[in-house]
């Protein structure tokens, strides 16, 4: 049941849209995006039957119709809140049948980007990510944007989290595209050793020799991870932090006032147990600007 007014083959940046505010503010950013990249929009509803575990009556048909309106209606109050201002976006409307993680994730594999809000209709109060959003971070075939009801800055820089991942390097490589189209500058965080020198763990550093010398070799290394980036944007001015600290920590400090925050999604050290580790929670839960999560799985569809 799609509706299109916009065609073209470039993989489309997609938003979930489920009748929220905060969905309506994520398509919103979503089509930015696809104005940045020259890419078409998809917005998708995806019409779930609820589950009657305790009754095999089936629901009559007025109830379905009625959900497949509220769809169409919903669909179209963000479409038109997305082409305000930006009239000549091509814009897809998909009203699909079946569970919302579910639709997202099919559609995702023919995307460049989806984009959910935090929160979706069925979100409780005080909770700060829905399941919709923390299932598509684990699932989705391509990279996945959270955008909170208000995206935060649009001039600050766009920060990139990095360890010595194959999806860290993912994540330079989208990260130094979207500080391009944004026209800012990129800030690479590396939290390469977690404990200082004011925490219970100091005394281990007496058994770690010439930590200077180490430092040096990892802002070398980095410098080499970035030289591809540099080379492709030479126009982007990128600032690097080497942190002696906690990976979440610095990262909520220099996203603080950051157009977006991109990371992969598993990390072998500094970002280990990205996706469903403690660090993607507490990204997740607690960035205050949109989060862009990279998978390996997804290079293709980047």
């Amino acid at each position: 049941m799609a509706h299109r007014t916009g065609t073209g083959t470039s993989r489309p940046i997609v938003a979930g849209v489920d009748g929220a505010a905060a969905a309506v503010a994520a398509a919103r950013w979503a089509a930015d995006e696809a104005c940045h990249g020259d890419l078409p929009l998809r917005l998708v509803h995806a019409v779930s039957q609820p589950a009657m575990a305790h009754s095999a009556a089936e629901l009559p048909a007025e109830f379905s119709a009625a959900l497949e309106s509220d769809g169409r209606r919903w669909l179209g109050e963000a479409r038109a809140a997305v082409l305000d201002g930006r009239p000549d976006l091509a814009v897809e409307l998909d009203l699909a049948a079946g569970a919302a993680v579910a639709s997202l994730v099919e559609v995702s594999r023919a995307a460049r980007l989806v984009v959910v809000g935090s929160v979706g209709l069925g979100g409780f109060p005080g909770i700060l990510v829905g399941s919709t959003a923390v299932a598509l971070v684990t699932q989705g075939h391509c990279p996945v944007a959270v955008v909170r009801g208000d995206p935060g800055s649009s001039t600050g820089p766009v920060v990139v989290g990095v360890d010595d991942s194959v999806s860290s390097d993912l994540a330079i490589a989208m990260a130094f595209e979207a500080a391009a189209s944004r026209d800012t500058d990129l800030v690479v965080v590396h939290a390469w050793l977690w404990f200082t020198s004011d925490n219970a763990y100091a005394h281990a550093r007496r058994h770690i020799p010439a930590l200077e010398d180490l430092e040096l070799r990892e802002r070398a290394s980095l410098a080499e991870r970035l030289d591809r980036g540099r080379e492709k944007y030479p126009g982007v001015a990128v600032r690097t932090v080497l942190a002696r600290d906690r990976a979440v920590r610095c990262l909520l400090e220099y996203s603080a006032d950051a157009q977006l925050l991109v990371v992969g999604s598993q990390g072998q050290r500094g970002f280990s147990g990205m996706v469903l580790g403690p660090i993607s929670q507490a990204l997740l839960y607690h960035a205050t600007c949109p989060l862009l999560v990279v998978r390996p799985a997804a290079a293709d569809s980047s």
